[in-house]
């Protein structure tokens, strides 16, 4: 299982001490969530964030781009050091080329989806994809409750790609933490995003660690 922190959840004051927490805590990745205020409600994180963060860590960006139009910012993201880059299938008007563009440049392709979208959308793109991220709240907000009917979902990605003969990556951000994390992993979740489950701890790098060795537990 990788592990993936959202920052959007730390304190933005100390974005620096953040990352330092996830390294110390044995993160995989650092989940970056960049939203528009147009896809979704809020605004949050642009490129100087990520430039700057990009030189005070080791572990890879997965930037996750809950916007609009997300072609117009892709070469821009990637520049700036997004490791892995996801966009929303609801968002993506030519799915197939923008996957493709985000390849070229040398970075894993990802797909997030809306809770309410079925996965059986991604069938024919499933060849382009490296990476689903199913979400399991509704984007826009830390901090919301698990939505359960996703793990189903998560089971079906996960057969689907099977059948497909796909190496694909499953990934689940949203109310993840100590009480959905074996639940999650247990459907075939390979990357879990968690914010609010490490952020808000007394110990975040406790907090990571402790979700490792829960997801372990159902692994096996």
């Amino acid at each position: 299982m990788l592990l993936s922190p959202s920052i959007l959840a730390a304190d933005l004051a100390d974005l620096k001490g953040a990352v330092e927490l996830c390294a110390r805590g044995g993160a995989d990745l650092i989940h970056v969530d960049v939203m528009d205020g147009h896809f979704v409600p809020n605004l949050t994180i642009g490129l100087p964030v990520i430039r700057a963060l990009k030189k005070r860590t080791d572990l890879p960006m997965e930037v996750h781009l809950m916007v609009s139009n997300p072609d117009r910012l892709l070469d821009d993201y990637l520049e700036a050091g997004a490791a892995w880059l996801s966009v929303h299938w609801e968002a993506a008007d030519h799915l197939d080329r923008t996957l493709n563009r985000i390849r070229q440049a040398g970075a894993k392709a990802g797909v997030a989806l809306n809770p309410a979208t079925p996965v059986e959308v991604l069938l024919d793109i499933l060849p382009a994809t490296d990476y689903v991220m199913l979400m399991s709240v509704n984007p826009g907000f830390a901090g919301q409750p698990f939505l359960p009917y996703v793990v189903e979902k998560a089971r079906r990605l996960r057969d689907m790609a099977h059948r497909a003969g796909s190496q694909l990556t499953i990934a689940m951000d949203g109310g993840v933490g100590p009480g959905t994390i074996r639940q999650v992993v247990g459907a075939g979740v390979d990357l879990c995003v968690a914010g609010s489950a490490v952020f808000g701890a007394d110990d975040p790098a406790a907090a990571m660690k402790e979700l490792r060795r829960l997801a372990e537990m159902e692994s096996g």
